[in-house]
């Protein structure tokens, strides 16, 4: 099936005439149009049968800083388009997105291998950052004051930054684009977006779609590519600001390399997320919530939990009881399949990665009572599968507790005491999200006001914002001083710029003054 069917070319009059011709490559969205200039290109896979599906086409420097060129001449026209009419392309693609909401979940289900509603419900926390920048006329309004001295008046304005882009990671090909570009979109700027090369298609997508909601040539722009394309967004002097999410150790190169060029930067980076389990929680509640939180999309969610903190032994043996007989009906295989639970890891190379931690967890003494390895769901073979798995008797001094694992993996510390578990969570180097089981209610405060996480949950086990409030950990797992999307997203793709003004009557001549403005 051609998934780029719709895609129109781009325009003579860019400079980019080489237009795709053949849905085995897909390449970039520049200009108004579908485009594959490029000397590079790289595989491709469907996890679920470990095959090549594609090719994706990687862009150069130049190709890079040609695209950051057509953007920056987009922008002052752009900028000057009345907010309400720049809401107006929101509220269509809002639309748009709904309409052809199973066109997308199939692209994310070919590529990330995401199960077809879990690629729904990612679609629709996407769309719900759509619909609050649909609210850009009142959140751009701006402040005023009249008369904060004799005759003066002092107003402040949101202005755009200019040309911005994102990276975004494979997990989640549309929902983590979405917490970018449509904020940055409504508030004035022209986006780039690099979404990963493992997952290239949602976001072309994505590109036709803020196309046919009317947004002008030149304001969005979908670049494909790898280290290079990511360095020449860095360094280009027209980009003046960055977001990132994936990996810490990238995030963290991301957010030096940024700021070291003068760019406003926000890197969100990994997680390793505790669930406390209290000795008077609703177990069979905390048991049915771990599952999806922790075997939800293959685990490969920042905000997965992985770690179960079990207070006292009773708890945990009677936690892992129930899990391990749980997880024995979960389903995962095909991403077309709604009776699936959850589906492949993205690649083999990942695949692996995940299976060495599980390795390496039983070597250092864990106990592995669910193994998911070798898992090989039928008719699907050869995908890159791995189980459900549960392991018990993790120390903080494994290395499978202290890096994030990013797969179907469930890990559970047994502790005496809540202070134990929090001490756990607030010395780890991620702090993403956390949540505890509880009925307790001074147990449960306690907690909220004392972890030294970004986002928690009380009896809910995957806190994660909704889009009028903003999305971000602490510590490793966030670098720069705003969170994604909601509030702070409007922050981030705005400066504020504070005016003064006053218009003297012509028949009072001013006096000489030296000293500091006052009103005293």
């Amino acid at each position: 099936m051609n998934n780029l069917e719709n895609f129109s070319p781009a325009s003579s009059d860019t400079g980019f005439t080489e237009t795709i011709e053949t849905v085995d490559v897909v390449g970039h969205f520049i200009q108004g149009g579908l485009v594959a200039k490029t000397t590079r290109k790289q595989a491709v896979y469907h996890p679920a049968t470990g095959q090549v599906s594609k090719q994706v086409a990687l862009a150069d420097t130049a190709l890079v800083n040609q695209v950051v060129e057509l953007a920056q001449q987009a922008f002052p026209e752009w900028r000057d388009t009345p907010v309400i009419k720049r809401a107006r392309v929101m509220f269509k693609f809002k639309q748009l997105l709904e309409e052809n909401a199973d066109k997308l979940c199939e692209l994310i289900g070919q590529e990330h291998g995401k199960i077809c509603h879990d690629a729904k419900g990612e679609l629709q926390r996407g769309i719900e950052n759509v619909e609050y920048a649909c609210g850009a006329p009142e959140f751009l309004k701006g402040e005023f004051s009249k008369n904060v001295g004799p005759d003066i008046d002092s107003w402040s304005e949101f202005q755009p930054l200019g040309v911005v882009a994102g990276i975004t990671p494979f997990n989640f090909p549309a929902m983590v684009p979405l917490w970018m570009f449509p904020m940055a979109i409504v508030c004035g700027n022209c986006f780039i977006l690099k979404p990963s090369e493992k997952t290239p298609s949602a976001a072309l997508y994505l590109a036709e779609l803020l196309k046919q909601a009317g947004l002008p040539d030149g304001v969005f722009n979908v670049v494909n590519g790898d280290k290079e394309a990511v360095d020449a967004l860095l360094h280009h002097p027209k980009v003046q600001a960055m977001s990132f999410v994936g990996s810490t150790p990238i995030a963290e190169y991301i957010y030096r390399t940024a700021t070291s060029t003068g760019k406003r930067c926000q890197a969100l980076g990994g997680a390793k997320n505790h669930a406390i389990i209290m000795p008077d929680a609703d177990i069979d509640n905390v048991v049915n919530s771990l599952l999806g939180a922790a075997f939800g999309s293959s685990g490969e969610r920042c905000m997965a939990l992985s770690v179960a903190v079990a207070i006292g032994d009773e708890v945990a043996d009677l936690v892992i009881e129930k899990l391990k007989l749980e997880m024995q009906q979960l389903k995962y295989g095909h991403y077309a399949d709604e009776q699936n639970d959850f589906g492949p890891l993205i690649t083999q190379a990942h695949k692996e990665k995940v299976e060495a931690f599980i390795q390496s967890a039983e070597q250092q003494g864990a106990k592995i009572v669910v193994d998911g390895r070798n898992a090989k769901p039928l008719g699907y073979e050869t995908g890159f599968f791995v189980g459900p798995t549960l392991i018990d008797q993790v120390s903080s001094e494994m290395v499978s507790y202290q890096q994030e694992i990013f797969g179907p993996v469930l890990q559970v510390i047994r502790v005496a005491t809540m202070q134990e578990a929090m001490q756990l969570i607030n010395e780890h180097e991620y702090g993403n999200g956390t949540c505890i089981y509880t009925r307790d209610g001074e147990a449960a405060r306690y907690f909220t006001s004392h972890v030294q996480v970004g986002m928690v949950g009380v009896n809910v086990p995957l806190p994660v914002p909704v889009a009028y409030h903003s999305f971000g950990g602490w510590k490793r797992s966030l670098f720069g001083d705003l969170y994604a999307y909601g509030p702070d997203g409007v922050r981030f793709y705005t400066r504020r710029k504070t005016i003064t003004q006053r218009w003297p009557s012509a028949q009072i001549r001013e006096c000489k003054q030296f000293a500091m403005p006052t009103l005293n």
